[in-house]
């Protein structure tokens, strides 16, 4: 048990650390060259960088650090391993970067943009899909949030939409500004469709006179749980056995192969459900 606990660990770190890389190779080759400052604290560390030459990777770690003690100060804030790791690494990996990379890896700045904020986008995502954090501005949402009752997706979005505007006040290029909300919309996206991609639930309802076979494979080799339903056809009024499966959505190309295996004359409906909690998916929170 303590041998699979610590290599799963092992597993998650080493994805965790990938997914850090891969979001400061999107910050430092793509976005911060090419003069664009995107929002959050690392994108304050990079108009710091672009104004005055300041190492971004300090930066940032400087701000998560000073952010992190006055969230445990106001807050109690209890940081986990995994945040406290990913803030230093992030730092780490952004100040390497950033002395390997004098110049955009590409030219185009539109390029640049969209690339860097796909991969610094689909890092963050996975970072938290890890449990990991890179700590920045949700820290101070946090804060404000204890004060004022804001939503902090709000507060998120201000923060972000103030830093971009402030970039245009230092070095007064428009087109600039809007390469950074496009660089926040496309950032925010990618976090959203590995995290989605990760957690999207789906609900399966199978109708079948193979029932039987088609649940016991379900359970035993797709290794998914299997609710019976008792059912009446509105037409013919024939009694009828209804199984229920919800699953992971990377997993029921598994499921339809079971089912077609088995039946291929089975009725089957496929919905995405807005949330499964519980054993086997979230926890459930209040």
């Amino acid at each position: 048990m303590i041998k699979q606990k610590l290599i799963r660990e092992g597993k998650s770190y080493i994805i965790l650390t990938f997914a850090l890389f891969m979001a400061c190779v999107g910050w430092a080759g793509f976005i911060i060259p090419s003069g664009i400052v995107g929002g959050g604290v690392t994108g304050l560390s990079s108009m710091f960088y672009l104004m005055w030459g300041w190492d971004v990777g300090v930066s940032v770690l400087v701000i998560n650090s000073f952010l992190v003690l006055l969230a445990i100060k106001i807050l109690g804030f209890s940081t986990g391993v995994k945040s406290i790791y990913g803030i230093v690494v992030f730092a780490a990996f952004l100040s390497f970067l950033m002395a390997k990379f004098d110049a955009p890896v590409v030219k185009d700045t539109f390029m640049a943009t969209l690339i860097g904020a796909t991969l610094a986008g689909s890092g963050a995502g996975l970072i938290f899909v890890q449990g990991g954090s890179t700590g920045g501005t949700d820290i101070l949402a946090m804060i404000i949030n204890k004060y004022r009752n804001i939503s902090l997706g709000k507060l998120l979005l201000v923060m972000d939409v103030l830093v971009i505007l402030s970039s245009y006040f230092v070095f007064h290029d428009i087109e600039k500004v809007m390469y950074g909300f496009i660089m926040m919309g496309i950032y925010g996206y990618a976090i959203d469709m590995v995290i989605s991609g990760n957690k999207s639930t789906v609900q399966l309802f199978i109708i079948s006179k193979k029932y039987q076979e088609i649940s016991k494979h379900i359970v035993h080799v797709a290794g998914k749980g299997v609710t019976i339903l008792d059912g009446t056809g509105g037409f013919t009024g024939e009694e009828k056995k209804i199984l229920m499966v919800i699953a992971k959505k990377r997993t029921s190309s598994a499921l339809f192969r079971i089912i077609r295996d088995i039946d291929p004359d089975a009725f089957v409906t496929m919905a995405t459900v807005a949330g499964a909690y519980g054993q086997g998916f979230e926890a459930i929170r209040v």
